[in-house]
C-alpha cells in the first residue's frame, strides 16, 4: 500500500503519544537519530507515552501495509537502511527505571539512558553493567551483549538479563524469559532485538561501591613504547580490571578542555574493581614507562565509571568500524601504529584497542545470543563526518583499517553495538546467524518488524 494513501488518523486518536507525519511541522526533528549521518525519512514517527502505544502501532501498522522499526536513543540509526514504507516507532519517553536491592535488579524501560539506572542503583551500591559511557541507551546496547567497564569480570550485559518485557509482531504483550519462551530469550540476550519490540528488561546489578579509574596520556610521540609495554602489560592483568588504549586527536574547538584542545595523545583508560592498594602495584609498571603529560588515576565512586571516557553526550555526526583480534599479538599492536601512530594524520578522532577476554570468552552462564567471545580485543575506530568529504575519508580510513586487521582477526570480526558498516554475519558465528533468522522467521514471518542489522 502506497503510504501517501494511508490515514493515520485511527492511530493519532488510539495512543497516548504523538503521530508525525511527513510534511507536518516536527517531522524533522522528530526523524532525527542521535547520530546525525543517519538520513532517516519514515512517512510516520511515533512517540510512544506508554507500552500500549507500542502495541497499537504495531497492530496499526500491519492493518496497513506497514512495518515498524523500533528506536530508543538512535546511537545505531545508521545501519537501518531505508525507512520508506515504515513507522520509526521511538520508545524515548519510556524511560521509567525501579531498583529492588533485595533482589539486586532493576526494571528499566526501553527509552532509558543508562544513565537513569545509575543514580537508583548507586543509592543501593549498585551498578548495572553499563558501557564504557553511561549516555547510550539500554535497549540497544544490552540487545547487541554490551561490553562495558565489568565485561571482563562479568561477560556481556546480555547475559544478565533475568527477563524481557516485549510487543511480539501479534501486535500482543508477552513476559520473555528462560522457562516461558528459551528461544527467543537466547536470541534477545545479544541477537540484536528481533524478532520482537522490548518494552523492558529486568536485569541484575552488581554491589561496587567504588574502583580504581581513570586516565593515563602521553604524547603521541611516545606511543611506540607505551603501545609495547600495554600489549605485554595485558597478558598478566586479572580479569576484575578493564582497560583501553587510544590513540586520540582532539579538535581545536573551545569545548574540549585547555590540557587536551588540538593535542594528539595515547592514552590507557582503565577501571579496577579491586583495592587501591593492588590498583597502584598493577599500575606502576605504566607509569614507569615515561611520565605521563596527564594521569586521573584514583578511587572513584562506583556510580562514576560511566563518565570516565568522557564520550559525547551530545547529538553528531560521526561512524564507527570495529574488527576484533583473535590474540593482542605485536604484529597486531604495529598494525595499529601505523595507521594512527605518531607521523600518521588520519581522519579519526580515536582508534583504540580495548583489551576483552576473562568472563566474555565463558559459556557458564549461558550467554545468549552475543557469546562466548574467543576474542582478546577490539579494535574500534571513530570519526567525525561534518560534511560528505570528510565522511567519504573517514570511510576510506576505516576500510583500510579493516584490511589492516583483517589477518588478526578470527571467526567472528566485530561486534553489533561497535559497527555499523557490516551485517550479523560479520558479528556471528554462521551457525548462530541460521538460529536468529529462523526465530525470526517463525516469530514474524512477514517481516513486520525492522532491526537495526540485516543479516548478509
Amino acid at each position: 500500500m502506497s503510504t501517501a494513501a494511508v490515514d493515520h488518523t485511527p492511530l493519532r486518536a488510539a495512543i497516548a503519544g504523538d503521530v508525525v507525519a511527513r510534511g507536518e511541522p516536527g517531522w524533522e526533528a522528530a526523524r532525527q537519530a542521535w547520530n546525525l549521518t543517519a538520513d532517516q525519512r519514515p512517512p510516520l514517527v511515533v512517540f510512544a507515552e506508554a507500552v500500549d502505544d507500542v502495541a497499537a502501532t504495531v497492530r496499526f501498522a500491519s492493518a496497513n501495509g506497514l512495518k515498524v522499526a523500533p528506536q530508543s536513543t538512535g546511537h545505531g540509526a545508521t545501519s537501518m537502511g531505508d525507512l520508506a514504507g515504515t513507522i520509526l516507532l521511538k520508545t524515548s519517553r519510556l524511560t521509567a527505571v525501579s531498583v529492588d536491592p533485595a533482589a539486586r535488579t532493576a526494571t528499566v524501560q526501553a527509552g532509558a539512558l543508562w544513565s537513569d539506572v545509575v543514580a537508583p542503583a548507586a543509592a543501593h551500591d549498585l551498578v548495572g553493567l553499563h558501557g564504557f559511557a553511561a549516555g547510550v541507551g539500554v535497549a540497544g546496547y544490552t540487545l547487541g551483549g554490551g561490553i562495558g567497564w565489568l565485561s571482563r569480570r562479568e561477560g556481556f550485559a546480555s547475559t544478565h538479563v533475568r527477563a524481557f518485557d516485549v510487543i511480539g509482531a501479534d501486535g500482543e504483550a508477552h513476559r520473555i524469559d528462560a522457562a516461558s519462551d528459551p528461544d527467543l530469550f537466547w536470541a534477545l540476550r545479544g541477537g540484536g532485538g528481533r524478532p520482537v519490540i522490548v518494552t523492558s528488561f529486568e536485569l541484575e546489578l552488581f554491589e561496587l561501591r567504588e574502583a580504581f579509574g581513570g586516565a593515563l596520556m602521553w604524547p603521541i610521540e611516545q606511543a611506540e613504547e607505551v603501545v609495547e609495554a600495554y600489549r605485554e602489560w595485558t597478558a598478566s592483568v586479572p580479569v576484575e580490571l578493564t582497560s583501553t588504549i587510544k590513540l586520540l586527536r582532539f579538535p581545536s574547538l573551545p569545548t574540549v578542555a585547555d590540557r587536551l584542545r588540538g593535542r594528539a595523545l595515547v592514552s590507557i583508560l582503565l577501571v579496577f574493581t579491586g583495592t587501591e592498594e593492588r590498583a597502584e602495584d598493577l599500575v606502576a609498571p605504566l607509569r614507569a614507562v615515561a611520565k605521563p603529560y596527564l594521569d586521573t588515576l584514583a578511587m572513584v565512586p562506583g556510580s562514576a565509571l560511566g563518565q570516565l571516557a568522557g564520550d559525547p553526550t551530545n547529538p553528531l555526526p560521526a561512524l564507527g568500524h570495529a574488527v576484533l583480534l583473535d590474540r593482542m599479538s605485536r604484529e597486531a599492536t604495529e598494525a595499529f601504529l601505523a595507521l594512527a601512530g605518531p607521523g600518521t594524520d588520519p581522519p579519526l578522532t580515536s582508534v583504540e584497542i580495548r583489551l576483552l577476554g576473562g568472563a566474555l570468552g565463558e559459556a557458564d552462564p549461558d550467554p545468549g545470543a552475543a557469546g562466548p567471545l574467543d576474542a582478546e580485543g577490539l579494535v574500534y575506530a571513530a570519526g567525525a563526518a561534518t560534511s560528505r568529504e570528510a565522511e567519504e575519508h573517514v570511510l576510506a580510513t576505516m576500510r583500510e583499517l579493516g584490511d589492516r586487521f583483517a589477518p588478526f582477526s578470527g571467526q567472528r570480526d566485530t561486534i553489533l553495538t561497535f559497527d555499523e558498516l557490516r551485517p550479523m554475519r560479520d558479528a556471528f558465528a554462521p551457525e548462530v546467524v541460521d538460529r536468529l533468522e529462523a526465530i525470526t522467521r517463525e516469530r514474524d514471518p512477514d517481516g513486520l518488524l525492522v532491526a537495526n542489522h540485516v543479516a548478509d
